[in-house]
């Protein structure tokens, strides 16, 4: 019958135990999120390691709550106090340091502190592009163009080339690059190229003073190539950031092409000149 009273009383505490860990994580939760909200009302915040404080928390509250149960048991009572105690921590950690689950947690440290991204800016990752949405213990998370979600583990990133759009500076250049006919007026369409970039809305002036004084051009455009059937021409075109970069890369295209139809200017398809000889 005693027994039974302290299975009954076991039960009923860690019934306890977890009911108020899953509230005070819960609780917790809520409340870093309000903060965590009214804090990216403001733009120039960094929430990266708001978010990774967040998760962090909730973690540590569900690892005590979990130590606290396992002490209520006799049998486990040895392992809850090495929980709560930090006794035997150093063998957990060599235990787990090949495991995948500790890797990224650790990596995921490393990202926060290092920040080689954070919250918000644009990254390519495994030929992977997408805004950083998430930071977490475990993995980031992308939100691509098309509104997908790629979760990428963070012992994957720590050993990947990551591409940021956004570290230090927002400015884009997009490399136009058309191929004209041999024909061709090639001052006339490295002028119409220069007209195009230039009035673009997108389009921005990035020389420094001193190259306005040296009448350096706004636009820069050379011919770069005599290839097989072309005359290759190039120019340089910069934007305030990576998306009204692609927006203005497509609008050149097409008012170029248009621009260059009008001036009969062409742009030829791959030619091959065969020679017979006489037998």
């Amino acid at each position: 019958m005693i027994d039974y009273i302290n299975d009954f009383r076991i039960a009923f505490v860690i019934a306890i135990i977890a009911i108020t860990t899953i509230v005070l994580g819960a609780a917790t939760e809520k409340t870093l999120r309000y903060f965590l909200y009214r804090k990216l009302s403001d733009k120039e915040y960094d929430a990266t390691g708001f978010k990774f404080l967040k998760h962090l928390i909730i973690t540590v509250i569900y690892i005590l709550g979990f130590a606290f149960a396992l002490i209520q048991i006799p049998e486990f009572k040895i392992i809850g106090h090495s929980f709560l105690a930090g006794a035997g921590v150093i063998s957990l950690v060599a235990g787990l340091a090949s495991q995948q689950a500790l890797s990224n947690i650790v990596s995921g440290i490393f990202l926060v502190i290092f920040k080689p991204f954070k919250i918000n800016d644009k990254i390519t990752i495994n030929n992977f592009s997408g805004t950083v949405e998430d930071i977490n213990l475990r993995q980031v998370v992308l939100k691509d163009a098309e509104n997908n979600r790629i979760i990428i583990p963070n012992s994957v990133i720590s050993n990947q080339i990551i591409v940021n759009t956004n570290m230090l500076d927002t400015k884009c250049c997009k490399i136009i690059e058309i191929g004209i006919g041999y024909d061709s007026d090639v001052e006339k369409a490295l002028k119409i190229i220069k007209d195009e970039i230039s009035k673009h809305p997108f389009f921005i002036d990035t020389r420094s003073a001193e190259s306005k004084k040296q009448n350096e051009p706004l636009v820069i455009a050379r011919v770069v190539a005599l290839a097989d059937s072309s005359v290759n021409l190039k120019a340089w075109a910069w934007a305030k950031n990576s998306t009204e970069g692609f927006v203005m890369y497509c609008d050149l295209l097409q008012s170029i092409k248009k621009r260059f139809d009008e001036a009969n200017i062409d742009i030829p398809y791959p030619q091959r000149v065969v020679t017979l000889k006489k037998q």
